[in-house]
């Protein structure tokens, strides 16, 4: 009986119909894909050994996906990427722009290769001002934290002294 279930023995939509035919399925828990394969069916109906239609198919290749294609060959390990975040570009689409920019400059003049690296270059001093431009506002924003730090500090100090001193046994009396 598993046998049954093999593609070369009917197609999915004549094995369904035939489950609701014998009542074996019923009408109500037919799948949703029944209904628009009746109202729609395909003009060949799709088997296994059907031929392959003898088609040229056309190769889709952007400008864009040659030079994404070198820069994720010569770069293995970029990182993940956060697909849900849509406020920054990433950094192959960071990569693509300047290659673009760079390649506009040298108007044809230069070697893939070179454009290649002035790209790369112009990448890593971007990733290093902003690395520097981070590392110096963490350290404005430490030393205000640190003096915010101490401010608060001294008042509790102060607050401190200026409370009245318990003794614990007095706070256990009846």
């Amino acid at each position: 009986m598993a046998g049954s279930r093999l593609e070369r023995i009917g197609t999915i939509y004549s094995r369904t119909a035939g489950l609701i035919q014998s009542g074996a399925l019923n009408w109500a828990d037919r799948p949703l894909w029944y209904d628009i394969y009746e109202a729609f069916p395909p003009k060949e109906e799709p088997r296994y050994d059907r031929p392959a239609p003898n088609m040229k198919l056309k190769q889709i290749f952007y400008k864009e996906d040659r030079i994404r294609a070198m820069f994720h060959r010569n770069n293995k390990h970029i990182g993940a990427t956060n697909m849900f975040n849509h406020n920054y570009k990433t950094l192959t689409q960071r990569f693509i722009d300047t290659y673009q920019k760079v390649e506009q400059q040298y108007a044809g003049n230069a070697t893939e290769e070179q454009i290649y690296k002035e790209a790369i270059g112009i990448l890593k001093s971007e990733f290093e001002s902003k690395k520097e431009k981070a590392a110096v506002e963490h350290e404005e924003e430490s030393v205000s934290l640190s003096s915010q730090f101490r401010q608060a500090q001294s008042a509790l100090d102060a607050q401190a002294k200026s409370k009245i001193n318990l003794d614990v046994g007095d706070i256990f009396k009846n």
